[in-house]
């Protein structure tokens, strides 16, 4: 697992976000996706989810509780009108460490870990939320398969 620190450009999306267990994101990017389709707008990319607690301990933490603080977003072609459930703003980029996951999200733990320890070692700090990103799609592909990457905003 290759970790690189790569510039991401911001992008336009439609998203979604709510407070409760990790689990639910497989019922969020769906809703947004219908929202996107029925609002004329390309999806313009693979759909993304952005976590918002700093380490993997509050995150177990936060999920265990059910008020993990959850959002999903899928890049699109325009802005459009959203809603109070589903709103289009642009999601910032910036300079990012970067490691791809392959296998099931429910083992992302040691992918993350391995991330956190790199910036560690190089003296790096997270400052904002991580992402992921799904590249490919659990209806077509084996858990073992499934390629996920993860980005961690970074000075």
């Amino acid at each position: 697992m290759e970790i690189r620190i790569v510039e991401v450009q911001p992008q336009m999306v439609l998203g979604m976000r709510k407070k409760g267990k990790y689990e639910e994101i497989g019922m969020m990017i769906p809703k947004v996706c219908q929202f996107a389709e029925e609002s004329g707008v390309q999806i313009q990319g693979p759909p993304i989810f952005g976590c918002h607690e700093m380490t993997v301990e509050e995150s177990k933490k936060a999920d265990e509780e059910g008020n993990a603080d959850v959002t999903v977003a899928v890049p699109v072609s325009g802005k459009v009108e959203g809603t109070d459930e589903i709103k289009c703003y642009e999601l910032p980029g910036g300079k990012m460490a970067k490691i791809v996951h392959k296998g099931p999200y429910q083992e992302c733990e040691f992918t993350y870990e391995k991330l956190f320890a790199w910036l560690g070692q190089r003296g790096k700090r997270v400052v904002g939320p991580t992402r992921e990103v799904y590249l490919n799609d659990p209806r077509e592909v084996p858990p073992e398969e499934l390629l996920t990457e993860i980005y961690a905003p970074i000075e």
